[in-house]
């Protein structure tokens, strides 16, 4: 693990850090090395559990923090630390100007660690900025302020133009969002850059097929076996089985799904309408809520008088059922009454 995060950054993060906390006092250096995870433990110690170590009141071990941080900056090893400092610059700016803090941390290595320790040189070092985060976005790092106030605005501006309801897909996200974003540098203007800059905000989120909306939407935020039947149905493209519905999400999502659960989930969620025994097809393709007769209902209503050939036809459209269903239907006189001319209409 520790190779790998040399080979990322051509430099020793732990070789550099133990070089500057040498010109520290002991109990100013313990503080740093437990607030940062650089001991023994990668694990971060609070700022209370170190002032009942010590005695002392969480805002005092506060200030010791600080006043060791700014001696750091003064001492000699942090002169001599500039190239690595340097070399972080770089990295922030080769993956896009502004990154999430995990994202950065994860891209360098992925020992906990060794992670702690370039967290810490990022805190130190000057060229270095983050924005805390909030609800609408991650902790990110950057070195060019213009830079991620535009990225950040362009969020915004991204969300804002969404509904509840949409999924994008990426390529058309990353278009959107570029089309959101002026003047900003073309070594920044790939795609890989523009989706790493999409995971700085929580407003915007991706499902599990890659398709792009609202975070707090259920078509993206899954929650449970509603909404991966939702996604499965969706990505089919038409009406299925809800047999077939559970046996595709145990195939997309490597998730189990039992069918009599899968089955009442259909049954409760709105989003799903009935089409057949047993077949559901998704409410936004246009289909009709209610019983074959509603549907027959809802036909004549949109068109006018039909004939019975014209009926099936415009029915079977929305439901899987034989053609002999929907003239039984259609002989309820309590509902449907037949002219002259053999065209059906409406009882009013």
């Amino acid at each position: 693990m520790a190779t790998q995060a040399v080979d990322k950054t051509g430099f020793k993060p732990k070789a550099i850090v133990k070089k500057l906390m040498v010109a520290l006092p002991e109990r100013s250096r313990i503080v740093l090395e437990s607030r940062f995870g650089l001991g023994t433990s990668p694990e971060r110690v609070t700022l209370e559990a170190i002032g009942k170590r010590y005695g002392i009141t969480r805002e005092r071990v506060r200030q010791i923090e600080n006043h060791a941080l700014a001696a750091l900056k003064k001492s000699p090893a942090f002169a001599q630390a500039e190239g690595a400092f340097e070399e972080l610059e770089r990295i922030i700016d080769g993956l896009g100007g502004v990154v999430c803090e995990d994202d950065l941390l994860n891209f360098m290595t992925k020992d906990k660690s060794m992670q702690n320790h370039i967290y810490f040189l990022l805190v130190l070092g000057d060229p270095f900025k983050y924005r805390k985060e909030d609800d609408e976005v991650n902790r990110c790092w950057y070195v060019d302020h213009e830079l991620a106030t535009k990225v950040e605005g362009a969020l915004k501006s991204l969300y804002s133009g969404l509904s509840d309801e949409d999924l994008i897909p990426e390529g058309e996200m990353i278009d959107r969002f570029l089309k959101e974003l002026q003047n900003i540098n073309d070594k920044h203007r790939n795609s890989e850059v523009l989706r790493r800059w999409l995971t700085i905000s929580k407003s915007i989120g991706k499902n599990p097929l890659g398709e792009w909306g609202q975070a707090s939407s259920q078509n993206v935020k899954t929650k449970g076996v509603r909404d991966f039947a939702y996604l499965a149905v969706k990505k089919h493209g038409s009406p299925l089985h809800f047999r077939e519905v559970a046996t595709l999400i145990e195939k997309m999502f490597d998730r189990k799904a039992h069918i009599a659960t899968t089955h009442n989930e259909l049954i409760k969620d709105p989003r799903f309408v009935l089409v057949g025994r047993g077949m559901y097809a998704l409410r936004e393709w246009g289909y009709t809520q209610g019983v074959v007769r509603d549907v027959v209902r809802e036909v004549l209503r949109k068109n006018g008088p039909l004939t019975k050939d014209q009926i099936i036809e415009k029915v079977l459209k929305e439901r899987h059922v034989k053609a002999g269903t929907i003239v039984v239907n259609l002989q309820n006189q309590k509902y449907f009454k037949r002219g002259k001319d053999g065209k059906f209409t409406l009882v009013k």
